[in-house]
């Protein structure tokens, strides 16, 4: 996750700037069992309506994920992490459907890690500046008007 934690900032600047843009997130988890257990945890904030907050506190690590940190960090965000555990137990299977889904779609669409992007239907492997954000956007529109 460090590219994308690097872009992140960028991205969201480019998304308020447009105020048209619609982002959508999709977890891959690929950096090993840490980053699977986060993106589970995660998921499960969803049933709490705290998934941007648990997103916001884990894009911000600077350390090696661990288990015990993930849920410190979350805790510390305001997240009721009981909560978001029982949660997690009680959705595992929707949980594990989703990141399977999301697994088969970043592969059909031939991403080999993070992050990735698709602006209309333009496929992005890696990160953008904001200026080659704005500028993929622009050519999604005029694809799209060109149709």
């Amino acid at each position: 996750m460090p590219l994308f934690r690097k872009i992140e900032p960028e991205l969201q600047q480019v998304i308020k700037d447009d105020g048209k843009v619609r982002l959508v997130w999709k977890d891959w988890p690929i950096l090993g069992p840490s980053s699977v257990y986060a993106a589970r945890l995660a998921l499960a904030t969803k049933f709490q309506g705290k998934f941007i907050e648990a997103h916001a506190a884990l894009i911000g690590l600077d350390v090696r994920l661990t288990e015990p940190g993930i849920r410190d960090r979350l805790a510390a965000a305001g997240i009721n992490v009981d909560r978001a555990l029982a949660d997690l137990e009680s959705h595992r299977d929707a949980i594990a459907a989703l990141l399977k889904r999301n697994d088969d779609q970043a592969a059909a669409f031939g991403f080999r890690g993070t992050p990735a992007f698709i602006v209309g239907k333009f496929r992005v492997p890696g990160g953008l500046t904001k200026e080659q954000f704005g500028q993929v956007i622009a050519d999604a529109r005029k694809a799209a008007k060109n149709r």
